[in-house]
């Protein structure tokens, strides 16, 4: 196996940290339809629409840390929370909801871009997952969960967006031979693995430490980030149709955390609907 070249790490993490990180269409269009009507315009209503979106929720924390106040004891990782510190309006302006991914990418890049919409997507359910289950364990801070859970794959989005014909090699390699392993892959292509770049961009840009301890699955044996663990590796699995032969033991897995029997755990992540639904 070849070894991570810290240069290219280095200077893809020194790249995306210089560089405007581009949103969804959608979410610029939603925030756009909500400063139309600034006296309605709510931290709720905004929080709402960048957490449908990854890109936009990282560019919004990323921007906080670097403008946070000294006076600012406390971790944020609530985007309710953050566009509160930071004020509405001052945050629309400073953190722009552009460029945009679909420009980005444009038309040069439409498989990268397909691969791009269903790793956001992916990011979105496994959020959902993480939400609900820390609402079952009690977690007061279930929001915390679910940003982590959103933000876990981030460097797999930003390295699609800005690394597109890469990561179309890393796709092709793994599709072609299904035995070898992704960080084996990603190290060959890109010199690096996705979760170095990721640890090394949480570090560079300052985010929460708990962010950090919650998105890093070596840590995976303490709850909260064992949720985190598992609701990816369910929303990557299920990606891949409810006939993943990976399933079953998300199941026995997830059950273990909440506990739960299998067959209940199909029942609230909706795999048994689907499975009927596909007979």
């Amino acid at each position: 196996m070849e070894k991570p070249d810290n240069n290219k790490l280095n200077e893809c993490v020194n790249y995306l940290t210089r560089v405007e990180i581009p949103v969804l269409k959608k979410t610029a269009r939603n925030l756009s339809a909500i400063t139309k009507n600034p006296d309605k315009m709510s931290a709720r209503d905004i929080a709402h629409v960048i957490k449908d979106d990854p890109l936009m929720t990282v560019k919004l924390m990323r921007y906080l840390q670097y403008h946070k106040h000294r006076s600012q004891e406390h971790e944020v990782m609530e985007v309710e929370q953050v566009l509160m510190m930071l004020g509405l309006e001052s945050a629309l302006k400073n953190v722009p909801s552009e460029p945009l991914v679909e420009d980005l990418l444009g038309s040069q890049h439409r498989d990268a871009l397909v691969y791009l919409l269903k790793v956001i997507h992916r990011a979105k359910v496994a959020s959902n997952y993480a939400f609900d289950w820390a609402v079952r364990l009690q977690d007061l801070h279930y929001e915390e969960v679910r940003i982590a859970a959103l933000l876990h794959d981030i460097a797999e989005i930003l390295m699609w967006c800005f690394a597109p014909k890469a990561m179309l090699h890393v796709k092709s390699v793994q599709t072609k031979n299904k035995t070898v392993r992704s960080q084996q892959v990603q190290e060959q292509v890109l010199g690096f693995s996705l979760h170095e770049l990721q640890l090394a961009l949480a570090t560079q840009w300052k985010l929460p430490q708990l962010l950090i301890s919650l998105m890093d699955d070596d840590y995976n044996d303490q709850q909260r980030v064992r949720n985190v663990f598992l609701a990816v590796n369910l929303a990557r699995h299920a990606a891949n149709g409810w006939d993943d032969a990976a399933l079953p033991d998300d199941y026995e897995e997830i059950g273990r955390l909440l506990n739960l029997k299998p067959e209940e755990v199909m029942v609230i992540v909706g795999a048994d609907k689907q499975q009927t639904d596909s007979v």
